[in-house]
Order: structure tokens, then C-alpha cells, then sequence
């Protein structure tokens, strides 16, 4: 089969302005829960799009770890590729993508640090073997199979079981102010609605041609 015939047809639902959540907030509230109850594999894996201060684009999966009214929170090593283009660059775009549900979830806006505390709460509720990682791991930097497995060695041996957070990992929490929600639908004729906030920070919605 050539990659030019594969092709999935999308009929499963529809999104109309009429069954639109209020805000943003509480339809990603509503289309989780039902990816939750899909049983969609990671409902929480999420592509994490940032750029270099001249545009040059990276994305990676990340994995959402806390929603509410200020935002979208997920967890990373600060002096990766991704901590540093966000520290020079904080705006990023998330992108969801269900395809159980025929749905994606499109988010863009900016992105701060969440605090200590937070970083703190979240960490200490990781498996051990991953707060050891945090430390092993000199994230985007060249390192060999090798020298990776001594680092988590001696680390395992001189860290115990409560290894403290290493200040170099932490959270991000991106504050959207644009949302768009992806329905699949028949021959192509996607709905796209989008909320958009202004600089009043009222929340404004839209529909987009597929």
C-alpha cells in the first residue's frame, strides 16, 4: 500500500456551537473525561511544540500532569533543548491528539515555571527510580549507554531513597490563550471551533473551515 492511500474516514460525532462548553476549561474538562472513559492509551500524552527566539521549531511528547483555570502543567529537566528554548522563548503550542475519539486539542499561549512548591508536591509523588532519574539524566546532552548506567548507578547508591528535587527540573505551566477543538467528521468536513482571548481576557469563539 502506498503512504498517499492510507486514508481513516471520521464519522463517529460532531461538535456544534450549540453543544460548546462555556469556556475552554470546561470542554478539555468534558472531552478528557471521555477520553478517560475510551480507554484511549496516555489521554494525557501530549506534543510539545516551543521555538528558538529566530523561529526554529522542536516538538516532543510530554505528558500533561494537572489542568485548572491558570493553565496546562507537565514536568521536565529546565536545562534541556525545551527548557532552553522556552527560557529564551516562553510561548509554546500543546497539541492533543485522541484518535479513538477522532479529536485533537490545539493550545497555544504562554509559558512560566510553576512554583517550588509545586515542582516540590509533584516530584516527591514520583516513583523512586524516576526522582533518581531526573538526577541522571543531563537531558539533550551527548552521553553514551555506558556512561548514562554508571551515573544512575552511583547515583542510586548516593542519593537513598529520598533524593531531594535537583533544582535543574521542575514544572512549566502554559496559560492558553487559544484553543482549538478538533472534530473529525465525513469527507474532510472537519468541525474546528476555536475560544480566543483577548486583552479584556474574555474569552471569544469562533468557528474555522476544516
Amino acid at each position: 500500500m502506498s503512504v498517499a492511500d492510507i486514508r481513516q474516514k471520521y464519522e463517529k460525532f460532531e461538535l456544534l456551537e450549540a453543544s460548546l462548553a462555556a469556556t475552554p476549561l470546561e470542554q478539555f474538562t468534558l472531552w478528557f473525561g471521555e477520553a478517560l472513559k475510551a480507554q484511549v492509551p496516555e489521554p494525557n500524552a501530549m506534543t510539545l511544540a516551543t521555538a528558538t527566539p529566530a523561529g526554529r521549531p522542536s516538538a516532543r511528547i510530554v505528558l500533561l500532569k494537572g489542568f485548572d483555570e491558570r493553565g496546562l502543567v507537565f514536568f521536565t529537566n529546565y536545562t534541556s533543548r525545551k527548557g532552553d528554548e522556552l527560557a529564551r522563548n516562553p510561548h509554546a503550542s500543546l497539541l492533543f491528539f485522541w484518535p479513538e475519539l477522532e479529536r485533537q486539542v490545539r493550545l497555544e499561549g504562554a509559558v512560566e515555571k510553576v512554583s517550588a512548591a509545586e515542582s516540590d508536591d509533584y516530584f516527591h509523588s514520583r516513583p523512586l527510580g524516576s526522582r533518581i532519574g531526573a538526577w541522571v539524566s543531563p537531558q539533550s546532552q551527548p552521553i553514551t549507554r555506558a556512561e548514562l548506567e554508571a551515573r544512575n548507578a552511583a547515583l542510586t547508591e548516593s542519593l537513598g531513597a529520598e533524593p531531594p528535587r535537583p533544582e535543574h527540573w521542575g514544572g512549566y505551566r502554559l496559560s492558553p490563550d487559544y484553543v482549538e477543538f478538533w472534530q473529525g467528521r465525513p469527507s474532510r468536513l472537519h468541525d474546528r471551533l476555536v475560544f480566543q482571548r483577548g486583552p479584556d481576557k474574555q474569552w471569544s469563539r469562533m468557528r474555522l473551515a476544516p
